[in-house]
């Protein structure tokens, strides 16, 4: 009644969404129900309901630094066509139909590909009246234990220190107008596969063509085309020489040039089942040092889609930097590619360090 200009809106309240103006419903393709691919079909469902159509909830879980070489393993048994709408128990990671929120891997290499698949398709739903993504940032939770970070909701593209996940560049490569270019896969230092084999390189840009370089080899270049998917267009299948690999991409806007480089390590010796762990120093930072635990198997190989939990803990002056709801910042944590870290304040003292993890020794370190 104060202004009557202002258009009312509510979002997943079905019994009242024939009452606002504007109305966003749950739809969770590819996460809580179906696959990704269902996005437009059920949208078009819903907006027959209502007089506008507006969406904010859809996404999905991922951990922060873990990646995959292989998406879609697990997601064969989930059923298309089945509505996309997140109902009772999808939630948990147990038990009902099978769903990428609980077979999936949770890795950010999931995320991105669901959410380019979204932006993608809504540059072609012109009765769309907007879309927003919810969760910003990762936040805690009651109800969620088990998680890879417990008792955290991880849907946000950016962890609760604000650290960017690689789905913030694909929101930035749609939604933004300042050049932008961003090579998939900063937070992962070692890829795997075997000699020979050629592997998915994926660039987020918001500009017209990049060219892509492989330890300074150029793979050519491709223009950018928001319906071509994945990566709009930019994406090449290249392959990596064993050990470290350097990786560059130069895009151009107009008359403006911008590059973004990465490195990482190709590992082609194959694990087995996680059997020993190791902790060491990565930096230190005045009395703050950033330690690294790292799983292997029997032979000494790194374990690299391990997801076991691992837990740390501290004897002495230190302190742990725990309790951060983060990837780095949790005493316990799925591990992200058979890895996890955290920090410890050493308080200008000694301290000793363990990590434990179920079915291996548990490893020790004093640090001062």
């Amino acid at each position: 009644r104060l202004d009557d200009t202002r258009m009312t809106a509510i979002r997943r309240c079905e019994f009242c969404s024939d009452i606002v103006d504007v109305y966003s419903p749950s739809i969770w393709a590819g996460w809580y129900r179906g696959v990704f691919t269902d996005y437009k079909s059920v949208s078009e469902q819903e907006m027959q309901k209502v007089k506008r159509f507006l969406h904010v909830e859809w996404g999905g879980d991922s951990h922060a630094r873990r990646h995959s070489e292989n998406v879609f393993a697990n997601l064969k048994g989930i059923e298309s066509g089945n509505g996309a709408d997140e109902r009772a128990g999808d939630a948990s990671l147990y038990g009902g139909a099978a769903r990428a929120s609980k077979d999936g891997d949770w890795s950010e290499s999931y995320i991105v590909r669901l959410i380019d698949w979204h932006l993608k398709e809504q540059e072609t739903m012109p009765w769309l009246t907007g879309a927003a993504y919810w969760p910003f940032k990762d936040f805690s939770t009651p109800v969620r234990p088990e998680n890879p970070v417990p008792y955290v909701n991880q849907k946000g593209v950016i962890e609760r220190d604000f650290t960017p996940k690689e789905s913030y560049y694909v929101f930035q490569s749609y939604w933004t107008t300042e050049p932008m270019v961003h090579i998939y896969g900063h937070s992962w230092p070692v890829r795997w596969g075997n000699q020979g084999d050629r592997k998915e390189i994926l660039v987020y840009s918001n500009c017209d063509e990049v060219e892509l370089f492989v330890n300074g080899v150029s793979q050519g270049v491709k223009k950018r085309n928001s319906q071509d998917y994945p990566a709009a267009g930019l994406r090449w299948n290249c392959v990596y020489e064993e050990g470290k690999n350097e990786i560059r991409a130069v895009a151009v806007k107009g008359k403006t040039k911008i590059t973004d480089e990465i490195s990482q390590e190709y590992q082609t010796a194959k694990w087995g089942e996680e059997a020993s762990a190791t902790l060491n120093i990565v930096s230190r930072e005045g009395d703050t040092v950033l330690l690294e635990a790292l799983l292997y198997d029997k032979e000494g190989v790194r374990c690299l889609d391990s997801k076991k939990y691992l837990e740390f803990e501290l004897v002495g002056d230190g302190t742990l930097i725990q309790n951060q709801g983060t990837s780095t910042g949790s005493r316990k944590v799925q591990a992200y590619n058979g890895r996890a870290r955290i920090k410890v304040n050493l308080n200008k003292g000694k301290s000793i360090v363990a990590v434990k993890s179920e079915g291996i020794p548990t490893v020790f370190m004093e640090i001062q």
